[in-house]
């Protein structure tokens, strides 16, 4: 191979990276981005609830009773919060974990994903 030839050959594939790279970025910034799993609660009137790859974007808000334990089997860890509105004290629980209210502690009100 020529020196010409094997310089074409690598600008060709620093370009062709380069677009695939762009194309990757491009095709995940359209799509809702969510937590692959299941992030399942119980509410304080024992109804358990549980929601498939659900959203990483924004404060979700948990049904009015609140919930008093979860289960995130998702991909990415969560916050949860006494609040209806993703403020104040928070939480903490890890993909792949579990946790319930304290006793005599309130539910907790709404949660949002750490991305």
């Amino acid at each position: 191979m020529s020196a010409t030839s094997h310089r074409y050959r690598h600008r060709a594939l620093a370009a062709g990276a380069a677009l695939l790279t762009l194309a990757t970025a491009a095709g995940c910034s359209g799509l809702g981005r969510s937590a692959v799993g299941t992030f399942a609660f119980e509410t304080a009137r024992h109804r358990h609830i549980a929601v498939t790859n659900p959203s990483v974007k924004g404060c979700h808000r948990f049904p009015p009773a609140g919930a008093v334990s979860v289960e995130n089997t998702t991909s990415v860890d969560v916050k949860l919060y006494t609040t209806r509105d993703c403020t104040g004290g928070s939480i903490y629980v890890p993909a792949s974990l579990s946790d319930v209210t304290a006793p005599g502690a309130g539910p907790w009100r709404s949660f949002s994903f750490i991305h």
